[in-house]
């Protein structure tokens, strides 16, 4: 029987490291092609750098973007040494950026920003935060249009071009997330707003390259201030902005509605436009049949990110899914060339596009956009066909959650740190903390099924769970972690009785029992026929990691189960493991409750029916991001994958 492309892409997300075939180009590798392209480019640019000098500059921040997305999705440490090491070249130990020029005021610089915050939030070092906070300060200044829009730069007065706003607008919305200032989400809107009402054609619904407000460049319509053409990679910058800024703008804000409309009217514009023979875009979007036109492969990737990440987190309906799928199917067809060591190299990427300047004056005409160069292996290109490669890749799999929503406890687990913004927060096993007590890698795998996650601050009871469909609870507090822990208590099991009993889907994961409180705990496992007991395994001295290992032989009969085959799916991991547990209890199952993981005699994962929903338990908290983000345990072991397949297991016992 031959399998869609897409029913062959469902194996990637879903087993790190599976072997794939997405397309006869890709047969002669098991890796997939974001894996395959980002090795490329680390061989051709080592350490980050592109050009003659490292600079803080926008093409490397397009490119490490793309790089960051490799990493999140496989938690392989050459990913994130690459952008360490790439990004230390340019930051001083004291946060200063030494190629960066702030008199400059252009937008430009701002992009690579969003690696300072990665790198800051992972590593708690000063200097990023600070060379983070020098760019913030940079927007809270910016010169402005008079309607209230950034300046593209300081030596484009008083205009508007879609560039910026990826340049500028997903950084500014993350860095105002983490230093608590969500009055700046209303500036942040406006600029995507500005944009849209003055930029868009009503014919077409395209928007045009750039605005003078002034209406004074020669490039400008006297009347409205546009220029003339519709070129293609800067509604690519555009719209991938949209997708990046939405995921730190709260999802009942306005804000976050007005982008999700913006971006769902823009969606059906440039799908408008997507050529019919090749799935790609041509560089002057609505001149496809013109002479000398051709099709563009930076805004033609651009495009498909967009819409697979807009169709993945839930902004756009999965109609948009044939469109993604001719897209990707039309960039391997038509940009792609592989040479000699799988040495992927992305072809027909525009050089540059700009209005005005000199000594050339760019006039925004179809025939400038024709006239500049064409390049093989751009950063622009590079960086945005890595980026939808890796949201191809999880696309599919993001129909299994999609409309679901996990939920993180944080009362029985409520420790809490100060930032560096003098905010307390949960950090124990949360979603956004990338340090190595959060579980911020374990956010990206639910999110890559198309879940979304959120906290729950406060004692559970079934009306608070009503409309999630999973609760998690880690390693609640004892007094040694907590001076004020909040004890799990009768009442709080017979709510999570309820909830579980109506469909809801409970994931009990304790610790040790010096790390947890154990006691109290099980009298929530207890109701559901699961007991935590006190013995001490895996017990690891040092980093003697062997000591920890426990190999998982990944023998289930099916990938993905179905509700019509009840006796397929009992099995969490498809493919082999090497999982690494430290300092762990074990579980006592009780009747009917079926054991997952084993060692011997001892109980690690087991899961128990309720009613109509499922309790699934496990020894330790073992996928956070200490020993699922790759950085610290050796390669042998794979608790990322493992995490990986844990998730999904966990996210089909849902409706069930």
């Amino acid at each position: 029987m031959k399998l869609s492309w897409f029913r062959n892409l469902a194996v990637v997300a879903a087993v790190v490291g599976a072997a794939l075939s997405l397309s006869a180009q890709a047969a002669s590798s098991a890796q997939p092609w974001s894996v395959r392209a980002a090795n490329a480019a680390m061989a051709r640019w080592p350490q980050g750098h592109i050009g003659v000098k490292p600079a803080f500059k926008y093409e490397l921040g397009t490119y490490l973007e793309s790089i960051d997305d490799v990493y999140l999705n496989t938690a392989d440490r050459r990913s994130y040494d690459y952008i360490k090491t790439s990004i230390d070249e340019l930051v001083t130990e004291d946060g200063a950026i030494p190629t960066y020029r702030p008199d400059e005021w252009q937008l430009d610089a701002v992009l690579t920003g969003r690696q300072l915050l990665r790198l800051y939030g992972m590593t708690g070092q000063k200097k990023y935060l600070t060379a983070a906070t020098t760019l913030f300060g940079q927007l809270e200044k910016q010169p402005r249009t008079a309607s209230g829009g950034f300046w593209h730069k300081k030596i484009y007065p008083n205009q508007m071009w879609l560039d910026g706003l990826y340049m500028a607008e997903p950084f500014y919305a993350q860095y105002a997330t983490i230093s608590h200032h969500p009055e700046k989400y209303a500036d942040i809107a406006l600029q995507f707003t500005l944009v849209y009402d003055h930029m868009r054609d009503p014919k077409t619904g395209l928007l045009y390259h750039g605005w003078d407000e002034s209406k004074q460049q020669r490039w400008a319509n006297p009347q409205t201030g546009l220029s003339p053409e519709f070129w293609a990679r800067a509604m690519g910058w555009y719209m991938m902005a949209l997708v990046d800024t939405l995921d730190y703008l709260p999802a009942d804000s306005p804000e976050h509605k007005k982008l999700v409309d913006i971006l769902n009217a823009e969606s059906a514009a440039i799908v408008k436009v997507q050529d019919a023979k090749s799935g790609v875009w041509f560089q002057v979007l609505d001149k496809g049949a013109e002479k000398g036109n051709y099709l563009e492969s930076s805004s033609s990737s651009m495009f498909v990110y967009a819409l697979a990440k807009g169709v993945r987190k839930g902004y756009l309906p999965q109609s948009y899914l044939p469109a993604v799928e001719k897209g990707w199917k039309g960039l391997l067809a038509n940009f792609v060339e592989v040479g000699p060591n799988d040495d992927v190299n992305i072809t027909k990427t525009v050089s540059v596009g700009g209005l005005g300047g000199s000594p050339t004056y760019r006039d925004g005409t179809y025939a400038y956009y024709l006239s500049e160069k064409i390049a093989t292996n751009d950063p622009k290109g590079v960086g945005p066909f890595i980026m939808a490669a890796t949201e191809a890749e999880n696309i599919q799999n993001a129909k299994l959650a999609r409309g679901k929503k996990v939920v993180m406890d944080g009362w029985f687990n409520s420790q809490q740190q100060t930032d560096a913004f003098g905010q307390k927060f949960l950090f124990h096993y949360k979603w956004d903390f990338e340090d190595q007590a959060g579980y911020s890698m374990v956010g990206r795998m639910v999110e890559n099924f198309g879940a979304s996650t959120s906290v729950l601050a406060t004692e559970p009871t079934a009306a608070s769970l009503k409309d999630a469909q999973v609760f998690i609870i880690v390693s609640p507090d004892n007094a040694a972690k907590n001076p004020t822990p909040n004890y799990a208590n009768a009442t709080d099991a017979e709510e999570l009785a309820k909830w579980v009993k109506s469909g809801g889907v409970l994931v009990l994961m304790a610790n040790d029992a010096v790390n947890t409180d154990l006691a109290h705990f099980n009298l929530i496992a207890d109701k559901f026929g699961l007991h935590f007991t006190d013995l001490l395994r895996k017990h690891v001295i040092g980093t003697q990691w062997e000591q920890g290992k426990v190999v998982v032989d990944g023998k289930g009969p099916v990938l993905h189960p179905t509700d019509k085959d009840p006796s397929a799916g009992t099995p969490v991991f498809h493919v082999p493991h090497t999982l690494y547990i430290k300092d762990v209890c074990t579980i006592l199952p009780g009747k009917g409750v079926e054991s997952l993981l084993k060692e011997g005699d001892d109980v690690f994962m087991a899961r128990a029916k309720f009613g109509k929903g499922s309790v699934i338990a496990f020894v330790d908290p073992w996928f956070y991001n200490e020993y699922a983000d790759g950085r610290r345990l050796p390669a042998s072991y794979d608790n990322y994958a493992g995490g990986v397949e844990f998730i999904r297991y966990i996210l089909q016992q849902t409706g069930k």
